[in-house]
C-alpha cells in the first residue's frame, strides 16, 4: 500500500492501532467480517503446509527458511501472510459454530 502515491502519505502518517480500528469500523459499515489476530501469533516462524514451528526463524535477519519436517521451501513474508489468512479464517469458521 506504501507503493501507490495516492495513499502512500497519508499511510506513513497513521498508526497501525488508528488503521485497524478505522477498518473495523468499515467492515461494520459495509456488514463484512474484522476478524483481529493475536499479535504473538508465531505467523513467521510456522510452516504453513505441516505446522512446524521454526525456532530458529525467530531472528528478524532470516527472509527465507526450508522446514526441517516436510521440505517445503518458506519465504518469511509469504509464510507469514499465509498463516494469518488461514488463522483467520480458523477464527471465522469458529464463530459459525
Amino acid at each position: 500500500m506504501i507503493e501507490e502515491k495516492r495513499l502512500s502519505k497519508q499511510l506513513t502518517n497513521v498508526s497501525l492501532g488508528d488503521l485497524c480500528r478505522v477498518l473495523e469500523y468499515k467492515a461494520k459499515i459495509y456488514g463484512k467480517k474484522y476478524i483481529k489476530i493475536d499479535s504473538y501469533y508465531p505467523s513467521s516462524q510456522e510452516c504453513s503446509r505441516c505446522g512446524y514451528k521454526n525456532e530458529k526463524v525467530k531472528d528478524l535477519s532470516v527472509r527465507s527458511w526450508i522446514c526441517p519436517k516436510c521440505g517445503s521451501y518458506h519465504d518469511r513474508d509469504y509464510n507469514a501472510s499465509y498463516n494469518i489468512m488461514f488463522e483467520g479464517l480458523k477464527k471465522y469458521m469458529m464463530e459459525l459454530k
